[in-house]
């Protein structure tokens, strides 16, 4: 399951946010800082138009959509990485998300009160961004120590591809640069995903503009994919019902939910595909990274089924839908057989056959 941390400073809208795409109330969204003291966790089914008609194709008894995780994590502040305000205990929580979605406000409120009493988007994604490198850099610096003791000893040779690999991504740090910005070869890659660096993993910016209207003009940082989200808004067709929200939208012209473009953003940060089953018992969406093979992306249904693949029957989702399902696109030569070196592509119907 994807597992996307939302961060940023206190008063951004994260809280209002994360209640609007879980549609929840866990989260407190008060105007002070730090009222989130324990992450919340959300688990959102992630929508999509295909499940719907793939079911009706097959006769489904039920339908079990792929599923989406947003952590709300605690305000930082400047100083987080020395432990100022919550900084450490909730740094800790970012390490354990695969991607993160940085919140950085662009609307004005005389409401809520700005940390900094000024709405400055580059200045407060600074801020954070600074936070957590200097939090790699002190878990890299450690690890350098450590290692730079053991080099004394019989090992030195098989170290010294650590140490150079530390000593040069430390410097990189040192300078405010986060580490997905550090090239690093095959070997040295295992390295740093031991590290868990907060800033080697994938982030977009998601930027909060009020419900005045999308500021989509404001970038953050260049290269960084950015998302343009009213969480007020978000808050507000989270209170109706899909009907409701959907002619609400209509009439303000959006025509996709907030959650709808944080999922896209997400599955393009981690390079994710969907796939289906369909059949009579259900039909299922299942997520994979981009270029997975045809056994491993069985492996998501069960582990054994690497082991025992031996072929699978593959249509594309629209013609699965178009021709009636398997018999369909049988006759119309729509199915490819495929053997272990298939890579699944994005809106696949799949049907593993494995040795039992």
């Amino acid at each position: 399951m994807l597992s996307i941390g939302i961060v940023g400073l206190p008063n951004v809208g994260k809280s209002t946010l994360f209640n609007a795409l879980t549609k929840s109330k866990q989260a407190d969204a008060q105007n002070y800082p730090f009222c989130t003291i324990e992450p919340n966790v959300g688990v959102v089914e992630v929508p999509d138009v295909r499940l719907a008609q793939l079911s009706s194709v097959s006769g489904s008894h039920k339908i079990i959509p792929t599923a989406i995780e947003f952590v709300d994590i605690a305000g930082l502040v400047k100083g987080a990485s020395e432990g100022e305000g919550l900084g450490n205990k909730f740094l800790a929580h970012i390490r354990e998300v695969d991607a993160i979605a940085h919140v950085v406000r662009s609307f004005e409120s005389d409401n809520i009160t700005h940390v900094h009493n000024k709405i400055d988007p580059k200045e407060d994604a600074d801020i954070i961004n600074l936070e957590l490198v200097l939090a790699d850099w002190q878990t890299v610096s450690k690890r350098l120590v450590a290692v730079k003791g053991k080099s004394k000893g019989v090992a030195a040779k098989e170290l010294e591809l650590e140490r150079n690999f530390l000593e040069r991504l430390f410097a990189h740090l040192e300078t405010g640069k986060p580490a997905r910005t550090f090239e690093c070869s095959g070997d040295e890659q295992l390295i740093m995903r031991q590290l868990c660096l907060i800033t080697a993993k994938p982030m977009m910016y998601i930027i909060n503009v009020g419900e005045g209207g999308a500021n989509e003009s404001v970038v953050v940082e260049e290269g960084i994919s950015h998302v343009y989200i009213s969480a007020q808004l978000e808050a507000e067709l989270a209170e109706l019902s899909d009907e409701e929200a959907g002619e609400y939208m209509a009439d303000l012209g959006i025509k996709k939910t907030g959650l709808d473009k944080i999922i896209t953003a997400g599955y393009g940060l981690l390079d994710l595909l969907t796939y289906f089953t369909s059949g009579v018992q259900e039909t299922r969406a299942w997520t994979v990274k981009q270029g997975t093979d045809a056994p491993n992306a069985a492996g998501v249904i069960h582990t054994d089924f690497i082991k025992g693949f031996i072929k699978a029957d593959v249509a594309a989702w629209k013609d699965f839908v178009d021709h009636s399902g398997w018999v369909g696109v049988k006759e119309k030569g729509c199915m490819q057989l495929v053997g272990k070196d298939y890579l699944v592509r994005d809106g696949d119907v799949c049907y593993f056959h494995v040795a039992t």
